[in-house]
């Protein structure tokens, strides 16, 4: 397969209008009591940066910044930046939060805005970072295919459609994250930056929405499952313990807006406020 060049290039200026918009981010979330999805966002923005700066560049040295800059930092930044916010999305989407549409247009509409800020009232040198692919998109390949095989295994071995997986959500979650992220890079300017044919941007975005937030999707499910069953999403233990079969079941019965079971007391968010039955 062809390498693929994952590039960005932007003024300094996004940086710190970016940081702005994770505290604010932060500060909305905190105060919708939201935080497990608060921490959430922030454990995978670590896990981002360990595999960025760790495996990317010190493993694979797949990763280039221009002169000037420092690596480190920037990358930094970058992973608690993407980490934090496409975590923290996910988290909301799988807990199916009834604010769903509100977060997740206060998000899209940054990813949109933010560079176009950044081009009209930045006058710095500009950032150019970018990263090769084809050392190590085989290994997370195997990821993506490993996790959904298990996902298909476990809906093949159970006849009670309460008890199945919904892969399409779970596709659509992780597809629609990274398409957001990436589509709103590349309309800023900041993705794939200086590449002449439109094709080569448009292989990097499909690409990277098809495999790399996608690939941790399953992982990230069975975690969420596995922590709603005993916690609330204010970090307080439930009245009632579930299985994680009965946790699944209710998962699947639970709708972004509507009523019934999840308003019971010890879900995922912070609506929830009755016993569960």
């Amino acid at each position: 397969m062809e390498d693929i060049i994952a590039r960005r290039q932007f003024d300094p200026l996004y940086i710190w209008l970016d940081i702005g918009f994770l505290l604010v981010l932060a500060g909305l979330l905190l105060w919708k009591k939201k935080y497990m999805t608060v921490l959430v966002g922030l454990f995978f923005g670590l896990v981002y940066f360990a595999v960025d700066y760790g495996l990317f560049h010190l493993v694979f040295h797949a990763r280039t910044i221009s002169e000037g800059y420092s690596l480190f930092w920037v990358l930094l930044w970058m992973s608690m930046s993407y980490g934090f916010t496409n975590f923290a999305w996910i988290w909301l989407w799988i807990s199916k939060d009834k604010r769903l549409l509100e977060w997740s247009a206060l998000i899209l509409f940054w990813w949109l805005c933010a560079p176009m800020i950044a081009a009209t009232f930045g006058s710095g040198e500009p950032i150019v970072i970018q990263r090769t692919t084809g050392s190590y998109h085989g290994y997370m390949a195997i990821l993506l295919f490993a996790g959904y095989l298990g996902l298909i295994v476990w809906n093949l071995a159970h006849r009670e459609k309460a008890l199945r997986i919904d892969i399409l959500w779970l596709l659509a979650i992780g597809i629609l994250v990274q398409f957001g992220w990436e589509a709103g890079l590349l309309l800023g300017g900041i993705r794939s930056a200086g590449f002449e044919n439109f094709s080569d941007k448009i292989l990097t975005l499909v690409t990277n929405s098809l495999l790399e937030t996608n690939l941790g999707m399953p992982y990230i499910y069975f975690i969420f499952l596995a922590w709603s069953s005993l916690f609330t999403e204010q970090l307080k233990r439930r009245r009632q313990k579930l299985p994680l079969l009965a946790r699944l079941a209710e998962n699947n019965a639970e709708r972004v807006r509507g009523e019934g079971l999840s308003e019971y007391l010890g879900g995922p968010s912070a609506e929830h406020d009755r016993p569960a039955p």
